[in-house]
C-alpha cells in the first residue's frame, strides 16, 4: 500500500488593526494540531507565549464556530476545546480557509490566519518554516493596540517624557520595521506543551 504523502499548509498570519501590516507567511505539516500551529505562530511572530490564547474557526462538519486553545479549568461549559487534541486538517480546507487567533486576553492581540494554499511536502524539507513576513511584533505587555501606538510615539521622539523609560523597558532598542527570517527559531511544540501542562 502506498504511503500517504504529507501535505503542507501555507498560512498568512497578520496582526489586526495595526498599519503598516505586521505579518508572517508560514508552512506547517497537515498533521499539526492547533497547539502546534499556535507554537509556530508564536515563534514566527516573535511573541513569548506568556499568555493564554485561542483560535476561532468554523467547524466544517457542524457548521458552527468553535474556540480551540487552552481550556479554562473553571469553565464548566467546556467552551474552549484543547488545541493539542484537534488537528488543523479537520478544520482548514480550501473552502474554510480563515480563522482568528487571539493571544493575551489583556492586550487582546487579534490575528487573521488564512490558509493560502495546500502544497506537497518538499523532499528533505523541515517544517514548520517561515518563508516571508514584514515588521517586528509589538513588545509583550505594552497595552494592546493603543498602548503600542503610545509606545511607538515615545521611543521615536527623544523629547517625549517617557522616551528613556520605555526605551530602557524594551531593552534599549526597538525597530518596528525590523524583520529577518534568519532570526526565527521554532521550538518543539511537544516540549512546550509538557511544560505548560506541568505549570
Amino acid at each position: 500500500m502506498k504511503k500517504k504523502t504529507k501535505r503542507i499548509f501555507q498560512f498568512k498570519v497578520a496582526l489586526k488593526n495595526i498599519k503598516p501590516l505586521i505579518w508572517r507567511r508560514i508552512q506547517v505539516e497537515d498533521t499539526c494540531t492547533f497547539w502546534d500551529l499556535h507554537v509556530a505562530i508564536q515563534d514566527s511572530m516573535g511573541w513569548t507565549d506568556s499568555h493564554l490564547h485561542h483560535f476561532e474557526i468554523l467547524n466544517p462538519e457542524s457548521d458552527r464556530k468553535e474556540e480551540i486553545g487552552i481550556p479554562d479549568e473553571d469553565e464548566i461549559s467546556g467552551k474552549i476545546l484543547a488545541g493539542w487534541k484537534k488537528k488543523i486538517a479537520d478544520y482548514f480546507t480550501e473552502n474554510n480557509d480563515l480563522a482568528e487567533y487571539i493571544y493575551d486576553y489583556g492586550d487582546d492581540w487579534e490575528h487573521v490566519v488564512k490558509l493560502e494554499k495546500i502544497l506537497e511536502h518538499a523532499e528533505g524539507a523541515m517544517y514548520p518554516v517561515c518563508i516571508d513576513g514584514e515588521r517586528t511584533c509589538p513588545p509583550e505587555d505594552c497595552g494592546g493596540i493603543w498602548g503600542y501606538e503610545e509606545f511607538l510615539e515615545a521611543i521615536i521622539d527623544p523629547a517625549h517624557e517617557r522616551h528613556e523609560e520605555l526605551l530602557e523597558w524594551v531593552g534599549g532598542d526597538f525597530d518596528p520595521e525590523h524583520f529577518e527570517i534568519k532570526d526565527i527559531h521554532f521550538d518543539n511544540p511537544k516540549k512546550r506543551l509538557k511544560f505548560m501542562l506541568n505549570n
